[in-house]
């Protein structure tokens, strides 16, 4: 194989835009450091690069109007929760400036301790419901988005392999049918949530919900 080409060398003969650009260097860099922060990590159960979960969330946040921090804090909104170890994982974000990390840290459902472990499923996911109530905007968009990512992708999954998606949450198809109907209803409830994204929720979660009444009872 021959020798890896520098970055700089890609700079070199890489076209720039003409004109203002729509974000800074920052959203480049976040980028790079989400890309290689997740390098390790795949989707529960299907094996896909989790970045795909991150570049998700961040499309749809700027589809709803995201400004450059937010956009950032949906790339890193897992970085706190789920890269080892934890404190490098939030200087990581902190480069990034306080408001990305407050958005970040409000996104954050609750951080393993020094073996990895959560804090009990049913109290983690209803004090994240709770939270939202009084979350701002900034956290709202950012949640909401990744919210949505996720449940586009078990409706995908559910019309592939049916209630055997459910298989791969800790709580099962149930638990987790309940838990997106909250987090609808509690984004609902907080005026400072952007009502298209939220109308698009709840509008996956029932397509979710209707597709699991229709599966067999095993």
């Amino acid at each position: 194989m021959g020798k890896r080409k520098k970055t700089e060398d890609l700079l070199a003969v890489m076209p720039l835009p003409d004109g203002a650009w729509q974000y800074t260097d920052r959203m480049i860099v976040a980028l790079q450091v989400a890309a290689v922060m997740h390098a390790g990590q795949v989707r529960k159960g299907s094996g896909v690069p989790y970045l795909t979960h991150l570049l998700g969330t961040c499309a749809i946040a700027l589809e709803y109007g995201a400004n450059e921090d937010e956009a950032i804090a949906a790339l890193l909104h897992d970085a706190i929760e789920d890269v080892r170890p934890t404190k490098d994982a939030r200087k990581a974000v902190e480069w990034f400036g306080a408001e990305v990390y407050r958005i970040v840290d409000g996104c954050t459902d609750g951080v393993p301790d020094e073996n990895g472990d959560k804090p009990e499923w049913g109290g983690r996911k209803q004090a994240y419901i709770d939270h939202l109530a009084d979350a701002t905007r900034s956290v709202l968009l950012v949640s909401a988005s990744d919210k949505l990512h996720n449940a586009r992708s078990i409706v995908a999954d559910q019309r592939a392999i049916g209630d055997e998606v459910f298989t791969r949450f800790r709580k099962g198809k149930n638990d987790t049918l309940a838990y997106y109907r909250n987090l609808v209803h509690a984004f609902q409830g907080n005026p400072a949530s952007n009502p298209a994204l939220v109308a698009e929720l709840d509008r996956v979660v029932r397509k979710m919900e209707k597709l699991a009444a229709a599966s067999p009872v095993s």
